[in-house]
Formats: structure tokens, C-alpha cells, sequence
């Protein structure tokens, strides 16, 4: 009886989170990689009833997906909510500071700077971004590697990315590197639609900050746009799920992708698969990483191109993709060159 009342309980909680948020689309997501292989949920025997850790790491995660950075300072951030348009200040820890203007939030950060509780900046900096349905822990385990292996400020960037469309996640990122000291070179790091933030910044972006562009590293990128997003359209339910940045994926490829540009600066790409004509997912045709296709990874002018056997969601973590990645940012080379296939015909 408790069992059923904790699940019923969970599953009202979890609606009401969905209804609120407009999440739908990003649990979509995150169900997708289950099915296609992600790493299966606890077990019922367990301390902690698997059903509550999934709603509790849920919970966090809709709380992420509802803010979007504007100034970054060695990981302490000013974020602006999505609906509400209202600012707040997170430290290092992701404790909320202060919330309300963004005067507010800059006349506090200016003081924490003053007192000496956030570090300088560095000259060298690394931005890296998390995927749709993400958020910025997402990405912890790379961010942790490229700490320990590099002398840079590694700055994550957070971004709402079912709350609205590319263009927008696009402009909170310019403002991030327009807070940057003037005098820091930058690189980025991209997870799937990361990518497609850093290339849709690219067309409204200032030359003078894209002079500063050192190199960057693509992972599991959507250049050539999702075919499993195609398969999601043709569905009329999971059609009405899709929302922001997701709907655009979906339903807006062709025009998306004219806004999309490449990047003049030097780039790396990393895809996920098995190095085989199947692939991970018998969803879709090719070699693939259980979301995107090897071949739609692929972009004319990439500085290098390697296929890692692995799947979409768990490349931050898999060592390989950690030290091609800092191998790149370094070198400007990876280890090795796979082979490319043609990116596909859409």
C-alpha cells in the first residue's frame, strides 16, 4: 500500500512539474536515452525508492531548465528566468545569493568580487555547454577533467532550452562573453545542441570577441540536423511535446539551420558509435550514438574528426572523449582521424 501511495503521490507531483514547466519534451528526451541504452534506474531494493530519486533528480533538473546565464565569473552566475524575466545570483555551490534585478545581482556580485570570495578569471577560458533536456551537471565530469589537466577558468554555460528558441539561448550567451575580461582568449566545449547555440551565436556575434575564438570541440553535434527529431515529427503526439530550442529541431530544421554558422576559428568533432553500419539505435539508419547519427555530426572545415564507441548521453563521462577533448584544446589535433562518411541528404 505504500508503495502505490508513494507512486501515486511522485506521479501527481511529477504531472504538475511537467504542466508548470513545459519540461514535457526534455523528459521525452531523457526517456529516449533509457530506451535506446542510457544507464538503467536504481533498483526498488535500494535505500532510496527509485522512483524518488528519479523525482528528485528531476525536480532539480526542471529548476535548472527554467534560468539561463547571463554573466559568469568563476562559476558564480547571474541567471534571468525564462517566464519571469526576474534575476538572481548563484555562488560556487549554486546557492541562490540574491534574487531580483539584475542591478541587484550585479551591485552583489561586484562586492563578492571586491571581498575576494570569487576568483580572478583567467586569461585562458573554456565555456562549456550542456544539450537539450540538460543542465550544467550534466557536464560535471568533463568540466572536472579539463580542471585537473589544464590551467584555464573552465566555465560552464546554463541555458533554458525548453523555454525558448535557439535565437535566445543564443543572445544569453553572447552576453556571458561580453562579461568576460577583454583581454581572455576563449574556447568552447559542445554537447549536441551546445553546439548549435555556439553556431547560432555566431551570426549576430561581434567581431571583436569572435577575434578572441581560440578553438573549439564539438560532442555529438546535430550539424546536419536529427533524423530521431524527424521521427518525432511525424508523430502528431510527440510533435505537440516538443517545445523551445526542442520544437525547432523538430519542426523548424530548414530554417534553423540557415542561421546556423560555421565556426572561422578551429574545431574538433567528436561523434559517438560503433564504428559499424548499425549503430547503437534500430531507430535509425547508420552508425550512430543512439540520438545522433555519425554522419549527421559532421561539418565542411572541421580541424578533425574521431568516432568514439559510445553512447550520446555518457560521453562527458567516457575517458576517451575527456582526453581527445583536452588533446584538441591543447593541440589543436586529435590522436587519430576517423574516416567520414557523407553527412546525409535532408
Amino acid at each position: 500500500m505504500a508503495r502505490i501511495s508513494l507512486r501515486k503521490t511522485v506521479h501527481l507531483k511529477l504531472f504538475s512539474l511537467l504542466h508548470r514547466t513545459g519540461a514535457s519534451a526534455c523528459l521525452l528526451f531523457a526517456l529516449i536515452q533509457h530506451v535506446t541504452g542510457a544507464e538503467p534506474l536504481a533498483p526498488e531494493d535500494t535505500k532510496t525508492h527509485w522512483v524518488s530519486q528519479f523525482f528528485d533528480t528531476f525536480t532539480a533538473a526542471t529548476d535548472a531548465l527554467q534560468w539561463s546565464d547571463v554573466r559568469v565569473v568563476s562559476n558564480w552566475r547571474i541567471q534571468q528566468h525564462a517566464q519571469s524575466k526576474t534575476y538572481r545570483l548563484l555562488d560556487l555551490s549554486d546557492h541562490t545569493v540574491i534574487e531580483g534585478s539584475l542591478r541587484d545581482c550585479s551591485t552583489e556580485l561586484c562586492s563578492n568580487i571586491e571581498k575576494g570570495s570569487v576568483a580572478p578569471v583567467k586569461k585562458e577560458v573554456v565555456v562549456v555547454l550542456h544539450g537539450l533536456g540538460e543542465s550544467r551537471g550534466a557536464m560535471q565530469p568533463l568540466v572536472s577533467f579539463l580542471e585537473d589537466n589544464m590551467t584555464a577558468s573552465i566555465l560552464t554555460f546554463g541555458y533554458a532550452s525548453p523555454q525558448a528558441p535557439l535565437a535566445s539561448h543564443a543572445h544569453s550567451l553572447g552576453r556571458v562573453l561580453a562579461g568576460l575580461p577583454p583581454t581572455t582568449n576563449i574556447n568552447f566545449v559542445g554537447h549536441s545542441m551546445g553546439n548549435l547555440v555556439v553556431r547560432r551565436w555566431l551570426q549576430d556575434a561581434q567581431p571583436e570577441i569572435i577575434h578572441r575564438i581560440n578553438r573549439m570541440v564539438m560532442l555529438g553535434p546535430p550539424n546536419q540536423g536529427s533524423d530521431l527529431a524527424q521521427l518525432a515529427a511525424s508523430n502528431p503526439f510527440l510533435r505537440n511535446l516538443a517545445s523551445g530550442a526542442a520544437r525547432e529541431l523538430v519542426l523548424h530544421w530548414d530554417r534553423l539551420s540557415r542561421e546556423l554558422q560555421t565556426p572561422p576559428f578551429q574545431f574538433g568533432i567528436i561523434a559517438g558509435g560503433k564504428n559499424d553500419n548499425e549503430g547503437y539505435s534500430p531507430l535509425l539508419k547508420g552508425d550512430d550514438d543512439a540520438i545522433v547519427r555519425v554522419s549527421e555530426t559532421q561539418l565542411d572545415g572541421s580541424g578533425g574528426f574521431l568516432v568514439i564507441p559510445v553512447r550520446h548521453s555518457r560521453m562527458m563521462y567516457n575517458k576517451d572523449v575527456q582526453e581527445e577533448t583536452l588533446r584538441f584544446l591543447l593541440k589543436g589535433r586529435f590522436t587519430q582521424q576517423s574516416f567520414p562518411t557523407s553527412p546525409p541528404e535532408k
